[in-house]
């Protein structure tokens, strides 16, 4: 069973701070080296400064970027930059954005809670995509240096009535903790509630449901690794210790404010690629069928291809493909019992995903890659845009790239109930879950109040 449970939020101090938007970032794994600077230049506060401090040269044990995020972290602590709550609360927030595929825009509405850390396989909380031991190893490093985490795991309920989000925005009955405009154009809210029969209420209701990883999936195995290391130095009990749990934000995937974009894959070069040699093995396995690109506009070219994707896809694989040069798109529509041809070792869960049919049948049997090229970052790219996917490729930047449609929730739900994992980038949950509204403090002489 899922344990929910309220907590006392470290938040930036909304008297002094009053400009929210200039002090969060999105989570630390979609930040580039020119963001990261950006974000530096914003505010000295800024939470960049804790979630992805800066390398230097000298670095060594004892003064790093870990270390270095300790002492900012105490720092503002003692300067009342940052303050804890005296009670528990469940945070509620409510972000608003344009979905980008031209629908009005929506409303995602989520509670920021702690959830008692699950042990693998005990099919409460529920993990979708594969992990690396370097991003796991960074994040441990973090989490262990300031006994603190700073940003929240993404995590889904299935709600098909939305009872539990629509008893929390009922107890929202005061003014919001904040508002702000992000500089991504979205609208942010928060309240935090204190209140005894909706702690209750909400643990009744999430006590028999699974919790979908969204994102965060590095975060979460890296909580439970650091709840193994403080369990062998302070025990297991009481069994609510701090340490046991871990800051999740929960939404509601019955709710129409989730989106998922699809992962366009974009690769860096291909050596001796041949365009027409290529589209020949293609046809094996798919019906390919050219698209006009005109190349005056790839706005324009963009908004006619991806309905063409998502028309074809939608009981099918489809996907689009573009080489520098080419002069048009290529669609790729899979064949009937293609899929036989992927392999006997994938479970047919997996079998229905867009991105594997694409990993198995095109860039390993067409183009010849391995899983640890795939893993390569010098050669693979990912980009949720399909305009900017274009532009990679038209400016010289990337060789090629092969246009998705996005994974479906249904999909997701699949895999992770089959304890399956998808390759790595196959969703995009839009927007990214911000980082720097709440903070949860990590004291292994505390427990928290379960309800």
């Amino acid at each position: 069973m899922a344990i929910i449970v309220p907590f006392r939020g470290i938040t930036y101090n909304f008297h002094s701070m009053h400009d929210m938007s200039r002090l969060v970032a999105p989570p630390y794994d979609v930040i580039s080296e020119g963001e990261q600077e950006e974000y530096y230049r914003a505010d000295p506060h800024n939470i960049i400064r804790l979630i992805l401090g800066k390398r230097k040269i000298g670095d060594t044990d004892w003064d790093n970027r870990y270390t270095r995020a300790a002492d900012t972290y105490r720092r503002w602590e003692s300067e009342g930059i940052l303050g804890r709550a005296d009670e528990p609360f469940i945070y509620l927030t409510s972000h608003t954005y344009d979905p980008g595929d031209g629908k009005p825009q929506r409303t995602r509405w989520g509670l920021i809670v702690l959830v008692r850390i699950e042990d693998e396989g005990s099919g409460v909380i529920l993990p979708h995509e594969q992990t690396f031991s370097a991003h796991k190893d960074d994040r441990l490093k973090l989490i262990s240096s300031c006994n603190a985490q700073f940003s929240q795991i993404f995590g889904l309920y299935e709600d098909p009535s939305d009872t539990i989000m629509d008893a929390c925005k009922n107890a929202a009955d005061m003014p919001a903790t904040f508002s702000f405009d992000f500089k991504d154009g979205t609208k942010h809210q928060m309240w935090s509630i204190n209140n005894q029969s909706l702690f209750k209420k909400v643990a009744e209701l999430m006590a028999d449901r699974s919790i979908f990883i969204a994102d965060g999936h590095h975060r979460y195995e890296t909580s439970r690794n650091f709840r193994d290391i403080m369990r062998k130095k302070h025990g297991r009990r009481p069994a609510n210790k701090s340490y046991e749990y871990v800051m999740m934000y929960l939404s509601n995937m019955d709710n129409q404010g989730l989106t998922i974009l699809p992962s366009h894959r974009l690769i860096k070069t291909v050596p001796d690629f041949d365009l027409k040699s290529f589209l020949e093995i293609l046809k094996r396995w798919f019906t390919v069928t050219e698209v006009p690109f005109r190349g005056t506009s790839i706005f324009e070219d963009c908004i006619g291809l991806r309905k063409i994707i998502e028309d074809a896809g939608h009981n099918n694989t489809a996907m689009a493909f573009y080489v520098k040069d080419a002069g048009q798109f290529y669609m790729l529509t899979l064949k009937a019992n293609a899929r036989d041809e992927m392999g006997a070792d994938i479970h047919p869960a997996l079998k229905n995903l867009d991105v594997l049919v694409l990993s198995r049948l095109v860039f390993e049997k067409a183009l010849g890659f391995d899983k640890e090229h795939m893993d390569n970052s010098d050669i693979f790219h990912y980009e949720s845009n399909m305009e900017k996917a274009v532009s990679e490729v038209t400016s010289g930047n990337c060789q090629m790239v092969f246009l998705l449609n996005p994974t479906r929730i249904e999909h997701v739900k699949e895999i992770a109930m089959n304890s399956l994992v998808m390759p790595r980038k196959s969703t995009f949950f839009y927007p990214k879950v911000l980082t720097g509204l709440v903070f949860n403090k990590i004291d292994p002489n505390e427990t928290v109040d379960v309800f």
